[in-house]
């Protein structure tokens, strides 16, 4: 895993507009091609088995954590526990999702975390990194399959789950990094074949006589993807009707287990000392040496402190109420050409159960958060 420094493309704005990448300069700097990070087809091998290894990991623990009954250490309100648990008997759809990892290129990658019901940073990782690579290293690879794959999850939805109609997608309105990767999502849905309508979350209403959601324009939803966390959706005013299940909703209730925090440590607890991940607990004297307080939810590094080399390193948000787990430090490699340094994180994405490809963060800080920079990568034989 080398970092490389490069000149950037002329134009390349231009093109990304053209892609609906429209947010690529947010705070001034996001997209950064002055560099990209280098890999070998067999480094990129490892990334894809781990990837595979912890997903599949991951949904033994939520199998466990339902089966023993154990959503309330997931701040999960008790009126869904039985919501959570229908979704995943009844095996409901899924989409993707995004483990974040440590690794330097040696050994075995570390997992950070699952962001599995509302991961962003689809556009850049898929066709945005994929037409740099065309423009600047034609004769090289790299780990992308997002696309395609996507596409391919969405005619799942159609055949082995039987999903008709039309296909509503809604986010936070105003939100332009929201609303880009949503349009892209529901752009691999329309070629995917589906007849689609996208909506700011916040014009859904409720049709009390027909016992239904229905759009601004009061068409009934019956199929919504909501880029909208899950801890916000079933703490809405609405929230009760869902307990219904009146329309399907991608990602489903299930993926309240697994984008939530607390599966850190039932992970650990499953599988202790596998190579891939970190110890993990919810009770802070169980973490011996430099260790990292994360709160059940949380988002782009808000309310994280890393206690690390004697020093602490701490973002302010608005989360930590629900409570928190501790996780044993693995710093990000750091990376400095005495021009722009980096602490640099592997965002793996999943489609349905299969490992998709990767993106790769940016930040001065040893936490990621929504103003770190956006690198492409390539691999070569």
């Amino acid at each position: 895993m080398i970092r490389e420094s490069l000149t950037p493309r002329v134009n390349w704005q231009e093109q990304f507009e053209a892609l609906g990448f429209t947010y690529h300069s947010i705070d001034d700097l996001y997209w950064d091609e002055r560099y990209a990070y280098r890999f070998t087809a067999a480094q990129i091998d490892t990334l894809e088995d781990a990837t595979s290894e912890l997903h599949q990991m991951a949904l033994q623990a939520v199998e466990h954590v339902i089966a023993k009954e154990r959503l309330e250490q997931f701040a999960i309100p008790q009126p869904f526990w039985a919501l959570v648990e229908e979704s995943w008997r009844d095996q409901e759809f899924s989409l993707y999702g995004r483990f974040d990892l440590s690794w330097n290129g040696q050994g075995a990658p570390k997992m950070l975390e699952y962001n599995a019901d509302t991961p962003t940073g689809l556009v850049e990782s898929s066709v945005a990194q994929w037409y740099w690579l065309q423009d600047v290293l034609p004769q090289a690879d790299q780990f992308n399959s997002l696309h395609e794959k996507l596409i391919a999850q969405w005619q799942t939805l159609a055949s082995r789950h039987q999903c008709k109609g039309l296909l509503h997608f809604a986010c936070i309105g105003g939100h332009e990094e929201d609303e880009g990767n949503l349009a892209y999502l529901r752009d691999t849905a329309i070629q995917a074949g589906f007849a689609t309508k996208q909506l700011a979350i916040e014009n859904i209403g409720w049709d009390e006589r027909h016992a239904e959601f229905v759009d601004d324009h009061d068409i009934k939803i019956d199929n919504l993807f909501k880029l909208y966390p899950w801890e916000w959706l079933c703490r809405e005013a609405f929230a009760d009707h869902l307990l219904a299940r009146p329309l399907r909703l991608v990602e489903p209730a299930w993926k309240m287990v697994l984008s939530n925090k607390a599966i850190l440590p039932v992970l650990w607890e499953l599988f202790p000392g596998h190579p891939n991940l970190l110890p993990a607990f919810f009770d802070a004297w169980r973490i011996s040496g430099d260790f990292v307080k994360k709160p059940l939810y949380s988002r782009e590094g808000e309310n994280i402190t890393i206690y690390a080399g004697g020093e602490v390193h701490h973002q302010p948000g608005q989360y930590g109420a629900e409570g928190y787990i501790y996780q044993a430090f693995a710093p990000q490699p750091k990376f400095d050409d005495g021009i722009t340094p980096a602490y640099a994180s592997i965002g793996s994405w999943v489609v349905g159960d299969a490992p998709a490809g990767i993106g790769i963060r940016e930040d001065v800080s040893l936490i990621t958060k929504d103003t770190s920079r956006f690198i492409p990568h390539y691999f070569v034989d």
